[in-house]
């Protein structure tokens, strides 16, 4: 048993035949790094937890459509993060919008205490520059960048060419160069971000 517990692909045909336990294993494995994936597109720690709890939601509700890579459901997964972050952010840019044209009193400040899980600048900027990458340009990044897949992996899950993921990746790594030099990071911070990540 500790050979197929070794690969997920072992526990993610467990979970197929109904092993609630072999789910929670995969879970267990996963969810700290779709956490914070989830948190290097969202920058907040409470959206992140809902848009990781419903990352694997979507694990389990589409589990006839997940590819494996590799023998992982951690890329699909990490892909999934991604379109679910998006849509929140879209969500609660939507809401501060309406919040926003409200008429209010004159109210105290009040700190949300918002700034007590932003790590660093480094990573408010790197979620400012994630922003100037379109949604499939985002996944091949967060991927390779932050989660050590190849190129050829990350283009597999995403279901693009090798040609075309490598076109995109090299795309994306200069518009998020330009973004982060915007902001007066240098390239080799870029780089150790995504060698830290």
């Amino acid at each position: 048993m500790g050979d197929i517990e070794a690969r997920d692909d072992g526990l993610w045909a467990r979970s197929l035949d109904g092993d609630g336990q072999a789910f929670g294993m995969l879970f267990d494995r996963h969810r700290d790094r779709v956490f914070r994936h989830a948190y290097r597109i969202c920058g907040d720690r409470s959206t992140s937890e809902d848009v990781m709890a419903t990352a694997f939601l979507e694990l389990w509700r589409l589990r006839k459509k997940v590819v494996l890579v590799e023998g992982s459901v951690l890329p699909w997964t990490l892909a999934t993060t991604t379109n679910i972050a998006r849509n929140a952010q879209r969500a609660a840019f939507r809401y501060r919008r309406m919040l926003d044209s409200l008429p209010r009193q004159d109210e105290a400040s009040v700190d949300s205490g918002e700034t007590v899980y932003l790590q660093s600048a480094l990573d408010h900027d790197m979620v400012s520059a994630l922003r100037c990458l379109g949604a499939l340009d985002l996944q091949l990044f967060s991927l390779v960048a932050f989660e050590g897949y190849t190129v050829a992996a990350a283009a597999e899950i995403l279901r693009l060419s090798p040609s075309a993921a490598k076109s995109r990746m090299h795309r994306a790594r200069s518009k998020m160069k330009n973004a982060l030099e915007r902001q007066q990071w240098s390239p080799s911070q870029l780089a150790m971000e995504g060698e830290r990540s």
